[in-house]
């Protein structure tokens, strides 16, 4: 019988917090819960550790890793989120957001949902093409479409790439009615073919912004865009006629909770008609990177946020039951939705989303297997 494989154990946050490292968001490579190996450094006698531990202190880059993807639509099946597709132009995100809850997905790749999440980015460099073959076919019914829920559809390395760009011209062309959520200006870039939809009622934006505090948006999501310039990007959409909203998620007890009302008196001002907010979430490996940043940059506060939180998740570091998981459970977080609404109603923001216009859509001419010869 054969040794079961050894598992790290994920969910533990490290005991003596690492130096954080500038403009990312994880000190750590750390390993996924599938690793069945573990690894340790030995010293050959060729003064390797010492080299290694050199490179270490040295950023690591951002590598862009190119993929074919097979499908690029994926169909929700959770009863508690209001759309009915996503699509993801790219996998891991730059931004580098300590909280995200989707870097877990970097798991499944045999890489870290740590340092590799945020600097080993799957590009799908033939998204556009897949997602013409699959409002090409018969069998397609046009639904709410999502820009960007595992990844910021909007992060640096679209600057360069433009696949996010290549995608919104599709749905442009057939009329297909989406929305996006982004903590990037980078959604300027598309006014050209929004704004048109927008007056067809065919497309909304959401401005992620979590904080109006500089330093704390620079550990908290190191390489997004600040948030005075994601405020003048809600502005922008809105001049332009985009239906724009604000997203005020995550909110952290004693981080970034004591601003919820300042970041949506910003945002209304700035433009946004429309806003929604969820607690932080913990899932899986998000768990112990998130109690490692806080012991590395709040340990004062670090017990009385993981208390907070426990309070809102039924005891638990993290709820993942559909129905509390977006919005948490007990007093707390019963405090924390009375002040969202309470805010949300004084500045006239709605906190639901605009109906979904399908009927313009325009099935595309599916693309030839053999190609015209003429």
């Amino acid at each position: 019988m054969s040794p079961s494989p050894t598992r790290i154990a994920a969910a533990q946050p490290a005991l003596v917090p690492v130096d954080s490292i500038k403009g990312r968001g994880s000190a750590t490579a750390m390993p996924h819960r599938f690793e069945q190996r573990q690894r340790e450094q030995v010293d050959d006698g060729w003064g390797s550790l010492d080299q290694e531990a050199a490179e270490e202190h040295l950023p690591p880059a951002t590598q862009v890793i190119e993929e074919l993807a097979k499908k690029i639509v994926t169909t929700n099946q959770s009863p508690d989120i209001s759309f009915d597709y996503s699509v993801n132009p790219y996998r891991g995100c730059e931004h580098g957001c300590i909280y995200c809850f989707a870097r877990p997905t970097h798991s499944y790749l045999n890489l870290s949902p740590g340092l590799d999440f945020e600097t080993r980015i799957v590009a799908k460099v033939n998204a556009a093409e897949r997602l013409r073959e699959t409002l090409a076919s018969p069998r397609y019914e046009p639904r709410s479409l999502v820009l960007g829920t595992a990844t910021d559809a909007y992060q640096p390395v679209e600057r360069r790439l433009g696949i996010t760009r290549r995608i919104v011209e599709v749905l442009a062309e057939t009329r297909h009615p989406f929305s996006v959520v982004t903590k990037s200006s980078g959604v300027e870039r598309e006014l050209d073919l929004i704004a048109p939809m927008a007056e067809q009622g065919l497309v909304s934006v959401y401005l992620s912004v979590t904080t109006l505090d500089n330093e704390l948006a620079r550990i908290l999501e190191p390489r997004a865009a600040a948030p005075a310039r994601r405020l003048r990007t809600i502005k922008a959409l809105a001049e332009a006629g985009v239906p724009v909203g604000v997203s005020v998620s995550p909110v952290i007890p004693f981080i970034n909770e004591p601003e919820l009302e300042r970041i949506l008196e910003a945002a209304a001002a700035a433009g946004a008609s429309s806003a929604f907010s969820i607690p932080v979430r913990l899932p899986w490996e998000v768990n112990p990177l998130f109690q490692d940043w806080l012991q590395r940059h709040f340990p004062d506060r670090a017990d009385r946020v993981m208390a907070r939180i426990r309070d809102m998740r039924g005891g638990n570091d993290n709820d993942p039951r559909f129905g509390t998981r977006f919005t948490g459970e007990g007093v707390w977080a019963e405090l924390l939705q009375a002040r969202f609404v309470r805010a949300v109603n004084k500045l006239g923001l709605r906190d639901k989303r605009r109906p979904v216009q399908l009927a313009l859509f325009q099935r595309p001419v599916r693309p030839s297997a053999q190609g015209s010869l003429f």
